[in-house]
């Protein structure tokens, strides 16, 4: 299991640093500790971003939880190593996204939510945030062939996978509810 963690945390450490810059980064490092400043507590964290000129950065988390969003408490503990830190904000990645409460606090305490798929991989991979969706295909396609490409995605309400038809965030059972 804990091989299945961290290949997610190095998909989305790869994904971020390369669309680094759609996030305002010029790139994104790999897991380290860094200390806090306020409480001199040393904090793991799952990827850092760096802006500018290595001016300031945000603290990336990656959360591969497919039964549940992230909840009020898990972006309150985020919120605080961003407090700790000295960070500019955060990002959270996670294949479900994330509840009300912890939407107040990742937009009152600047963390960006990215929607990862849990089977993500390099090369295949479907990532969403803001009102962006970038996708990877690693088929070969010739131009003789015709292509039909179905994207499916964990629903934010029940978790369950659906073919996605247009931008829905729910699956049609818990749409139509």
């Amino acid at each position: 299991m804990e091989t299945h963690w961290k290949n997610y945390e190095e998909v989305a450490k790869h994904l971020l640093d390369r669309f680094a810059h759609e996030f305002g980064l010029v790139k994104v490092e790999g897991k380290q500790v860094i200390k806090g400043r306020r409480s001199g507590t040393k904090w793991e964290i799952d990827a850092k971003g760096v802006r500018e000129g290595n001016e300031s950065f945000v603290i990336v988390e990656c959360r591969r939880y497919t039964k549940s969003k992230q909840d009020q408490e898990k972006l309150g503990s985020l919120a605080y190593r961003i407090l700790d830190t000295g960070a500019h904000g955060g990002i959270i990645v996670s294949p479900l996204g994330i509840q009300e409460g912890a939407a107040i606090i990742a937009a009152a305490e600047n963390i960006l939510n990215v929607r990862l798929n849990a089977k993500s991989t390099p090369h295949d991979f479907c990532m969403q945030f803001l009102n962006k969706m970038m996708l990877g295909l690693s088929e070969a396609i010739t131009v003789s062939e015709t292509v039909t490409v179905t994207i499916s995605q964990a629903c934010q309400s029940c978790g369950k996978e659906f073919i996605v038809r247009e931008n829905e965030q729910n699956c049609p059972k818990c749409r139509n509810k």
